[in-house]
């Protein structure tokens, strides 16, 4: 439709003119929203690549398998060990890759932290 209205001989020039700014502006409306919205994601990622690099033993994790344990050794090999279970059922324990963390406790380096003790004073 729009394509025919710029074909046609008879068409006014102003109307192309306005066509032509809609056209400009709507796609200047979307570079800026690809813009935002790939800073929005890079800077999710960042925070998650420090969440994994702050993970230590003793952390609470979920896996994105749903897997809840605590972290008892962070291995070299971007792997660690979480324990799973309770006294009564038993304890198991697994290794997996830092990658499979989709939730932890860990609160990065960049992030200010406040203790209970400072809280109450």
């Amino acid at each position: 439709m729009i394509w025919n209205l710029l074909a046609e001989e008879n068409v006014n020039p102003a109307s192309a003119y306005t066509l032509y700014a809609v056209l400009g502006v709507l796609i200047v409306l979307m570079i800026v929203w690809l813009i935002i919205s790939n800073r929005k994601s890079k800077k999710r990622q960042k925070e998650y690549a420090e969440q994994l690099a702050a993970i230590q033993p003793g952390n609470k994790v979920k896996t994105i398998g749903g897997i809840c344990g605590i972290v008892v050794e962070v291995c070299d090999d971007n792997t660690l060990i979480i324990e799973t279970g309770s006294e009564n059922a038993g304890k198991s324990y697994v290794k997996m890759d830092k990658d499979c963390i989709s939730q932890t406790d860990a609160m990065s380096h960049g992030v200010n932290t406040v203790s209970a003790q400072e809280k109450v004073q």
